[in-house]
């Protein structure tokens, strides 16, 4: 059986897919709620700039952006995020390029969902935090983004679903990922249907608990209207 005879290629190259989107998703996470924080802002350069983010970066092909984190920062700059004496420094390289890549691009989607919840937020809370002297980044930490976190729990897990399947792209600049290896063995094969139905058996495995696990948290922790 073809599993039994590549098998530990197999779960490396899925360990890698698991690992690009952990990072990405967490690095995503941070910068996405600072853009929705940016969005939100008095102060309208930070909207601006936000908004420019945002518009920019969701209508820009994935794959662009990893060649220019890939060819534009590492090869035209010099930006390799790893130590050039390292034996691996070109691997650790490309996996750090696509970790910044898929982060940037996967930030924006999640600063829109954040925003999105933010905005069910009753607004008299936040002139209540307002009125009791509570700045716009108190107000947000302590009464906004709690509140929308709860509203956009299966929206953030849609956006880490798509961002599994995403990291697909990283194949582009040689990161020895799920694609990669899938490539590699249908060229050496040519058993196309069998090769194709096995990742797209781990894809299913990675991605369908995650959907049930929003979801369930999503009805768990709904906030009540």
């Amino acid at each position: 059986m073809m599993f039994a005879e590549y098998r530990d290629q197999i779960l490396a190259a899925f360990t890698v897919t698991v690992e690009l989107a952990v990072l990405s998703g967490v690095v995503a996470l941070f910068l996405g709620t600072g853009l929705a924080a940016m969005r939100l802002a008095p102060v309208p350069a930070l909207r601006w700039l936000g908004a420019g983010y945002v518009h920019l970066v969701r209508n820009t092909p994935l794959t662009l952006l990893l060649l220019l984190c890939s060819f534009g920062l590492a090869q035209t700059l010099g930006v390799t995020l790893t130590d050039p004496r390292s034996p691996t420094s070109i691997d650790d390289s490309n996996f750090r390029l696509a970790v910044l890549g898929l982060s940037v691009y996967t930030a924006s989607f999640v600063c829109e969902a954040v925003r999105s919840g933010v905005n069910t937020v009753g607004i008299g809370q936040a002139e209540a935090a307002r009125s009791l002297g509570l700045s716009f980044g108190q107000n947000l930490r302590i009464i906004l983004l709690p509140q929308a976190f709860r509203a956009v729990i299966i929206p953030l897990g849609s956006v880490l679903i798509a961002l599994t399947k995403n990291t697909t792209l990283a194949s582009a600049i040689g990161v020895a990922e799920a694609a990669l290896l899938m490539k590699s063995m249908t060229e050496n094969t040519a058993a196309l249907i069998e090769v194709g139905a096995i990742f797209a058996a781990g894809f299913v495995v990675l991605t369908l608990p995650l959907g049930l696990l929003f979801g369930y948290l999503g009805r768990r922790w709904a906030v009540t209207r």
